[in-house]
């Protein structure tokens, strides 16, 4: 038997602990904060930017993910993109999912 190391002993012979009605309640808790506090407010934003992205049309002022704002001059139906022009005679393709935000008429001039 040395100084610093001690000696192993057994444990005394029990039940292995039951999963009760505790960790029953404990996971429909996280399950509930799950829900409210990742899955929920994350579709309520997938569904208002589908409503955004359907409700597009010619003239609109946008603002993309990438921080460009632009005039839509056309709006493909078929294909999933618009054509925004950014200034006079510059325009650019553009996917409709990458549109952020519709801003208020008047908004690039007042830049």
């Amino acid at each position: 038997m040395s100084l610093f190391i001690s000696n192993a002993h057994a444990a005394a012979p029990g039940g292995a602990a039951a999963a009760g009605p505790d960790m029953i309640i404990m996971l429909v808790v996280f399950a509930l904060i799950f829900y409210f506090m990742i899955y929920r407010p994350q579709s309520k934003r997938v569904k208002e930017h589908k409503a955004l992205v359907s409700s597009l049309s010619k003239g609109d002022e946008v603002l993309t993910a990438g921080g460009l704002i632009g005039k839509i001059t056309k709006v493909s139906e078929e294909k999933d993109f618009v054509k925004v022009e950014l200034s006079e005679g510059n325009e650019v393709m553009i996917q409709k999912a990458s549109i952020n935000s519709v801003l208020p008429k008047g908004t690039i001039k007042s830049i």
